[in-house]
């Protein structure tokens, strides 16, 4: 099992990466005649931030790898359905900037899905455990675990809220009649939901600093593309 560190220089590194990263995306997709190339470039940025997310962990161990595989899979699987069927998630179809697919749906889906549920529940872990010391609760284990899955489900489920308009807008993805259902969010909130509580299983109460950056980082990112 991999073992957290503390907020230090080496964790400063990756998040200063990070800010530098989607800053320069803001500015170019907002301010300069080479929006394209920008957006085109998403693909190397997830591909960076899971880069960045593995060099903070002191050990890849059998259960990161692990947790990663799944999260892959389950994500590449359940969208897959969504996009030959409708009937997970609703009826939408993916354009060409996120690369190479398979079956109508890109590779870095499967990458997608792990980066946000393994921020969220690393941002919700933290959270409740700072709580946990400030109030000096003592919290059983199946209590803490139905919170992790549920906040860290809400936490991944509002940043695909926050996410679906500038998608749609950058050509990411698009949506029958162009409008997003609301049942796309139910299946956000149960997926991402059922993934932290695999997470739970492998991972325990393991976070990891820059995750909990880096879902603040993106966060405001596609919250500023969409306000402006």
């Amino acid at each position: 099992m991999f073992k957290t560190t503390s907020f230090n220089s080496k964790n400063f590194i990756p998040i200063a990466i990070a800010i530098l990263f989607h800053v320069t995306g803001l500015l170019g997709i907002l301010f300069t005649p080479y929006k394209d190339w920008f957006v085109n470039s998403t693909p190397l940025v997830l591909i960076t931030m899971f880069l960045l997310l593995s060099s903070i962990q002191l050990k890849i161990a059998k259960a990161y790898i692990l947790f990663f595989t799944v999260s892959f899979i389950v994500g590449m699987a359940t969208e897959i359905v969504g996009v030959q069927t409708g009937i997970l998630f609703g009826h939408y179809q993916y354009g060409q900037v996120l690369g190479p697919k398979i079956f109508g749906v890109p590779l870095l889906i499967g990458l997608n899905w792990f980066l946000i549920v393994y921020c969220s529940g690393s941002l919700v872990t933290q959270y409740i455990s700072l709580l946990q010391k400030k109030w000096n609760l003592n919290m059983n284990t199946v209590l803490y675990t139905i919170l992790v899955i549920v906040g860290g489900a809400l936490l991944a489920t509002f940043f695909d809220i926050i996410l679906e308009p500038v998608a749609i807008k950058l050509q990411f993805w698009s949506w029958e009649n162009g409008q997003v259902p609301l049942f796309n969010y139910t299946c956000w909130f149960l997926i991402s939901g059922a993934l932290l509580g695999f997470k739970m299983y492998v991972l325990k109460k393991e976070t990891n600093p820059f995750a909990i950056s880096l879902y603040i980082i993106q966060t405001a990112f596609f919250l500023i593309l969409h306000l402006l």
